[in-house]
């Protein structure tokens, strides 16, 4: 590909970035460190997995990778998993390396919401009309139900991590990820504790209420559309943009978390508790419609494997003269039952494509009940009455 990537990488193969090239200051995410993003596959299982790569990095401790296993602990929908971390000399310098679990087609709440859009070209603008493309510009603000998601989301991730003993430290638009519909996940966790390991800290308390105090941004920053909502330059004018879109519970919660007024996860979940409710009981709505598109999707499934059965079965022209294959006895049946669910006519002798016959013989005969039907031969000089559980059972006879 012309990229200059290693072929292998520590039991990783077929690199491929994920982010576009950017000039140096653009991707400074990690201090002063330079970082890249790419997915590759993971030899041991064949599973894709996303490596993010610290530039430069040289480990002094390897004590320093005490953190991984800590984090590789905390199980959290809201929070991507790691896998493992470890140096390399691969890319020609000292890089550290992080593995996590693969999202397809994620993007960062900032490439989502919030990364400007390009001006429409004259041809768009001349067949869709200005109007069309000021509505899009619109349709950036996100809807208060989706911010209240993100939140609720966000706060749960954040207090399963500070019930271990950590902080998140990774509360950015540019490090949680969108992974499905109005589903957030906080990237990046653990590389700061790497990083940084060894050099003289705050507490873990300090760290903790930063997480809240950048939870607060985040809010700010989505309601907006502006990174720097929340500095104090710019508080005001972010607290009067708000009250035109959103409730005044979003604009009390935002400014709450970005006091300086002593708080803890606890606290902030308290604050949350009605539209936690909310969410717990739509996430259970969501969970039924999909335990009903799942149980369309295995009716599917049943009827598909009859369908395979009968194209096994039927028509064998390589064994025709084999006695032991030839349409005699179970697979005569299996025949004629094929003609029957599929092969009916009218009284013209016009074909009859009913869709409802088709469907319901099949999961009569996947059922196998005792209900009798007539199997009349292709020349009309003969019949046959059996139940749906002779069929079934000619069919397990002959399949076998």
């Amino acid at each position: 590909m012309g990229l200059g990537l290693p072929e292998e990488l520590q039991g990783y193969h077929t690199l491929v970035p994920l982010e576009p090239s950017l000039p140096g200051i653009e991707r400074k995410k990690f201090g002063n460190w330079y970082s890249t993003v790419y997915r590759a596959v993971r030899t041991s299982d064949g599973i894709p997995h996303v490596l993010r790569r610290i530039e430069n990095f040289r480990l002094s401790n390897q004590a320093a990778f005490a953190p991984v296993e800590i984090w590789s602990q905390i199980q959290h929908p809201s929070i991507i998993p790691i896998r493992e971390a470890f140096t390399t000399k691969a890319f020609n310098d000292n890089s550290l390396v992080v593995s996590y679990a693969y999202y397809p087609n994620a993007r960062t709440l900032y490439e989502v919401h919030m990364k400007p859009k390009p001006p429409p070209t004259y041809q768009q603008t001349t067949y869709y009309g200005r109007h069309h493309h000021q509505q899009q510009q619109q349709q950036q603000t996100i809807p208060e139900r989706t911010l209240w998601s993100y939140i609720i989301q966000i706060a749960s991730a954040i207090k399963k991590v500070h019930e271990r003993g950590q902080a998140v430290r990774m509360i950015d638009v540019t490090k949680i990820l969108v992974t499905g519909q109005n589903r957030v996940r906080i990237s990046s966790c653990s590389i700061f504790d790497i990083l940084l390991y060894g050099a003289p800290q705050q507490d873990v308390t300090y760290f903790q209420h930063e997480d809240l105090q950048k939870f607060g941004k985040l809010v700010f920053a989505l309601c907006t559309n502006n990174m720097s909502a929340a500095n104090q330059a710019n508080l005001q004018k972010s607290v009067d943009s708000m009250k035109k879109v959103y409730s005044l519970d979003v604009q009390a919660f935002a400014l709450y978390l970005c006091s300086k007024i002593p708080k803890t996860i606890d606290s902030v979940l308290e604050m949350l508790r009605p539209r936690i409710l909310q969410e717990h009981d739509e996430a259970l709505m969501a969970t039924d419609r999909l335990e009903n598109e799942l149980m369309g999707e295995l009716e599917n499934a049943r009827l598909f494997r009859l369908m395979c059965k009968f194209g096994f079965i039927n028509e064998r022209p390589e064994f025709a003269r084999d006695p032991r294959w030839s349409e005699t006895g179970d697979r005569y049946i299996v025949k004629l039952f094929r003609d029957y669910v599929f092969h009916q006519v009218d009284g013209n002798g016009n074909p009859v494509l009913d869709l409802s016959h088709v469907l319901t013989c099949l999961n009569k005969l996947d059922a196998g009940t005792d209900e009798k039907i007539m199997l009349v031969a292709r020349d009309e000089q003969s019949c046959l009455v059996v139940t749906y559980k002779d069929v079934k059972q000619c069919i397990a006879s002959a399949f076998e």
